[in-house]
């Protein structure tokens, strides 16, 4: 294990299909977790304590795998919940296992690929979805430290925890005319790439939380630890929106413990920023941006669960009234628009018929007051 993280941090024996060079601090420390669940699970269900003698229980491993996608394999927690995610979990044992294929073939041993029969694809995860209303319903009723931070995961849409927390008062800039911050999202903190977005929804809130805390230049802004955050928006969601399930559970040292199930996470506000920023951006490029992006598939990934579309149109800047309001409003002024002109037509040709009587009254009474003639007949001599 660890000469397969050693391997990763300076980028080498990588696959020959993906990016060169190190990985990222976040990418091994996501690596070490995961490898490390493996490491417990093989060892406890197949009785293995070296990764290569996973080779000679390839049906084994295949059968521990259903176990795990059946529910029947319990994480260590106190609670004892299965196992979410078993794709990811499965897609980085294969990594670490294409690896030490790469190093053992340097060696001139060859090792056989027990992970080309093994599904590693995932089922989506459950997302919480909410509006811009609802968010202000949540903080209403919220801490002042959480409300600043609910507003500020809903504008920008950050990844949290890990940019989340990386956030420092330096990556602030404030425009004075506009009043709104614009927030930097430094390369080395992202997952993708670096940024730089505005805060519209926020800024005002987030100014005043910096100067009441008197936080400056090198502070991070936040920094409530992540687990205590979403066990707080858990409650909170349940509370005022009704999000999620909870319940008490009795652990393995008999203690009584408060479960939950489909709570609201930092992660979807996410989801609910991407919805919300959807319909106001004029260009996808542009919407990637913000949310740091590479594939314009993760436009729909995000948003698919409210039926959102993955091109922008004229009429979907239209946010505040749904299509169909509008487009009945639109449909009843045109009718009123066009009786009116209806009505100033007739109008005019009664006008027309009254100016053409009124001047046959003014010739008619102008022969009326002319003087007699006498006309007097000569006759022919």
């Amino acid at each position: 294990m660890i000469k397969y993280l050693d391997d990763m941090e300076i980028g080498a024996n990588v696959s020959p299909v993906v990016k060169r060079g190190p990985r990222s601090y976040i990418r091994l420390r996501n690596l070490k977790s995961k490898i490390h669940s493996w490491a417990i699970i093989i060892q406890d269900e197949l009785g293995i304590n070296y990764f290569p003698e996973v080779e000679h229980k390839e049906r084994e491993f295949l059968q521990l795998i259903k176990k795990l996608r059946d529910g029947q394999i319990q994480t260590r927690k106190q609670t004892g919940e299965v196992f979410t995610g078993i794709g990811t979990l499965i897609k980085a044992f294969k990594a670490m296992w294409h690896w030490y294929q790469r190093v053992q073939k340097k060696e001139g041993i060859i090792v056989r690929d027990i992970t080309q029969d093994i599904d590693a694809r995932d089922k989506k995860p459950h997302f919480n979805y909410f509006t811009i209303e609802q968010l202000n319903l949540l903080c209403n009723e919220a801490k002042y430290n959480y409300r600043v931070l609910m507003m500020f995961l809903f504008d920008t849409g950050i990844r949290a925890p890990t940019e989340l927390m990386n956030v420092k008062v330096s990556d602030l800039e404030w425009n004075e005319e506009k009043k709104h911050y614009t927030l930097t999202i430094r390369e080395e903190t992202s997952k993708t790439f670096g940024r730089r977005i505005k805060l519209l929804l926020c800024s005002a809130m987030l100014k005043e939380f910096i100067k009441t805390n008197k936080l400056k230049g090198d502070n991070f802004i936040f920094t409530t630890n992540h687990h205590q955050v979403n066990e707080y928006l858990k409650r909170l969601g349940h509370r005022i929106l009704g999000i999620g399930e909870f319940w008490q559970k009795r652990g393995k040292d008999g203690k009584l413990y408060n479960c939950s199930k489909n709570g609201l996470t930092m992660y979807d506000f996410r989801h609910s920023s991407a919805s919300y920023w959807l319909p106001r951006y004029k260009s996808e490029s542009a919407l990637k941006y913000r949310f740091g992006w590479k594939k314009s598939e993760m436009i729909h990934y995000y948003t698919e669960l409210l039926g959102m579309k993955d091109t922008i149109e004229e009429e979907d800047l239209y946010v505040d009234v749904s299509k169909t309001q509008l487009e009945r409003d639109l449909a009843n002024k045109g009718n009123e628009i066009t009786m009116l002109q209806e009505q100033i037509q007739a109008q005019e040709r009664k006008m027309e018929e009254m100016i053409e009587v009124m001047k046959a009254l003014q010739i008619e009474n102008k022969y009326k007051q002319m003087e007699p003639v006498t006309v007097v007949l000569e006759t022919t001599r």
